[in-house]
């Protein structure tokens, strides 16, 4: 593969945005300076003065493989992915069947060889009865032990307070929350049925799936985690109230030490609020649910202020015909991948957040809490996962959705960024309008 140059770009890495030019060699990063000149056969790439970033690191997609694939594969999400500049991607277990043992877990990388746009990786499954399985896992096999501490697909609510003790006391890697409580929950959706019968809508869902629910459920977490050492990560927090819970601090302090309790969340949480029900409803109806617009606000704030230390996308599609079924049998889920990086980088252009940040948040942070080997930063030597990043508006169109679902919530909604260019493993997979190529990603290696 011959070498790339990247000439007149604004590189973003570690909290600098700096301009210079880079060069891909043999898929890694031969070479950043202010000045490369191209040799030979060198493919030149004028940047002109367009922000190069890392790659994006997704650490929460449901890519639907195996089991389900009307709603989604590894080709068709992956393909969406590098489309909107995520270049890696961490993929749950709740498929069909979960992902609860090491058999199931070699299973999907397999199944992603050859198939995947994106670098994968793969999380192991807790269920109440897969402790054995838990205690032995290779650490360098999984990015984390994903435990549903709500109710989620299949055999994977893990209720069992001595189970759930033994997970956090005897996991090799760190572990992943979804923080709901389900009994609460369910007495929420019985009152409300009563209440409201087949008037009950997507806009009841942020009080059936209530703020009183993450919160109770993410204090046992906690709890949990302090009790036995053990790394924690909460995902998609949704509440302003939750934040109170965690340390604001960067990930990896000066002197080494790293948080052991962290916190991400996820894209639709910072673009939409409960006013969006009346327009989208089931649309927009996810676990935990879209909730009110102070919390919107708290939760960019947060990520400014080191709160939270991660944003992803928990992008889980479902097909329209699925959404526009009553409330209560309507899935919980949308398809965000695609549009997650440039809907970031618009609380760049709103001056609510610096573009240093956003990479912090969706690629550093990930690599760092996961240890992924060599990826996440522009460096000499890491692989170039790169994203480039074109400021022409665009806006959204059902035509463009790559997700096999193929739909959005953001659709006619226009972003003031758009990706110009995905390169995965060193080679150009999206140039701004297609894909390139053959599926080019790989394993994920973890330095543990």
């Amino acid at each position: 593969m011959p070498a790339t140059v990247i000439v007149n770009a604004r590189l973003v890495n570690e909290g600098r945005v700096t301009e210079g030019d880079l060069r891909i060699e043999n898929g890694r990063i031969a070479r950043i300076a202010a000045e490369i000149r191209p040799q030979g056969d060198d493919a030149v790439i004028d940047a002109a003065g367009r922000w190069l970033l890392p790659g994006m690191i997704d650490d929460q997609v449901h890519f639907r493989e195996p089991g389900m694939p009307h709603k989604g594969d590894m080709a068709t999400e992956s393909a969406a992915a590098v489309a909107g500049g995520l270049t890696t991607f961490m993929d749950m277990p709740n498929t069909s069947p979960p992902t609860l043992d090491a058999a199931a877990l070699e299973d999907k990388y397999q199944r992603a060889k050859g198939r995947a746009w994106g670098n994968y990786g793969f999380y192991m499954g807790a269920s109440n009865d897969n402790l054995e399985a838990i205690r032995t896992l290779d650490p360098k096999t999984a990015p984390g032990i994903k435990v549903f501490m709500g109710a989620s697909t299949g055999n994977m609510l893990v209720d069992n307070p001595e189970t759930l003790d033994a997970i956090f006391r005897e996991a090799p890697t760190p572990i992943i929350t979804h923080c709901e409580d389900t009994p609460m929950i369910d007495a929420n959706l019985a009152a409300f049925q009563a209440k409201y019968g087949d008037a009950l809508s997507a806009e009841h869902h942020p009080d059936i799936r209530s703020r009183e629910a993450c919160i109770k459920s993410t204090r046992l977490a906690m709890s949990l985690a302090r009790k036995h050492g053990t790394r924690l990560h909460v995902l998609h927090i949704s509440t302003a109230d939750e934040l109170a819970l965690f340390t604001p601090g960067p990930l990896i302090a000066a002197d080494g030490t790293r948080k052991q309790i962290t916190a991400e969340t996820c894209i639709h949480f910072l673009r939409f609020d409960r006013a969006d029900y009346a327009a989208l409803g089931n649309l927009i109806k996810c676990n935990p649910a879209i909730k009110d617009a102070s919390d919107r606000e708290a939760l960019i704030k947060a990520l400014v202020d080191d709160v939270i230390d991660v944003l992803a996308t928990d992008h889980a599609p479902h097909t329209l015909e699925e959404k526009e079924k009553p409330y209560v049998q309507a899935p919980s889920g949308l398809p965000l991948v695609q549009y997650a990086l440039v809907a970031a980088l618009e609380l760049v252009h709103e001056q609510r957040m610096d573009v240093t940040r956003v990479v912090q948040k969706f690629a550093h942070a990930p690599a760092q809490l996961f240890d992924v080997k060599e990826r996440g930063y522009l460096r000499e030597g890491y692989f170039a996962d790169l994203v480039l990043i074109d400021d022409e508006p665009f806006t959204v169109k059902r035509e463009d959705v790559l997700s096999k679902v193929g739909w959005s919530p953001f659709e006619g909604r226009t972003f003031r960024s758009r990706i110009g260019a995905t390169w995965v493993n060193g080679r150009m997979v999206w140039n701004g309008e297609h894909l390139v190529g053959t599926p080019n990603g790989r394993r994920l290696e973890f330095a543990r």
